[in-house]
């Protein structure tokens, strides 16, 4: 409620403390209150310690070509570029230049509905690991692509961003097996991800 102080009196608060025929003990006593009520709301919206959220960290490892091919959308964060898709996929393959073309496509609004396709590229801009990558659908915009978890036969990964903005769960089939979808979720949130906000992709096969 900072908002409501008034200008003066935020600059200067002790002004009228003490000042003879203008508050002694009350106004002591009310500057008081305004002080310990000011530092709890503070506390109470986490303005003066807050926990620290770790950065988003990406597997060690991911060998290109293993990764190329079909993926389902699992689940994702809702963005505006995907508003009402559903029965989505991602198609890699490899260009002639060595970049990857990226296929994005889905069905708007139900599994029945108008095709939408649209086609990018990427490239690694990390060769330690080949899990950060950069993908471009429109000159000169380009995205972060951090593959942040991937199954030990490439059956699943998961597509982070560096801001957490971005978020999605993808599998080589329309349906991913409860236990593995939980325990993707749990590694999430220790990543700082809020799985609150994950929204299950409708697939031909049912709801994943």
């Amino acid at each position: 409620m900072l908002e409501y102080i008034p200008e003066e009196a935020a600059s200067n608060p002790t002004r009228n403390i003490g000042k003879k025929g203008e508050g002694g003990p009350a106004m002591i006593q009310a500057a008081n209150f305004v002080a310990v009520s000011c530092v709890t709301l503070l506390l109470g919206c986490g303005l003066l310690r807050r926990e620290p959220v770790p950065e988003v960290s990406v597997v060690p490892h991911v060998e290109i070509e293993r990764y190329l091919g079909t993926w389902y959308e699992i689940a994702r964060y809702p963005n505006r570029f995907q508003k009402e898709c559903v029965a989505v996929t991602a198609e890699y393959s490899l260009r002639d230049d060595g970049r990857i073309r990226d296929v994005n496509a889905c069905r708007k609004g139900a599994l029945d509905g108008p095709a939408k396709s649209i086609e990018g590229k990427a490239w690694v801009v990390d060769r330690a690991t080949n899990a950060k990558l950069k993908v471009q659908f429109f000159w000169p915009f380009r995205g972060a692509y951090w593959i942040i978890d991937l199954g030990k036969d490439y059956e699943y990964a998961v597509v982070g961003h560096p801001n957490r903005k971005y978020l999605w769960i993808l599998s080589r089939t329309p349906r991913m097996e409860p236990a593995v979808y939980d325990a993707v979720v749990g590694r999430l949130v220790k990543q700082g991800y809020d799985p609150g906000r994950l929204q299950r992709t409708l697939q031909p096969t049912g709801r994943s």
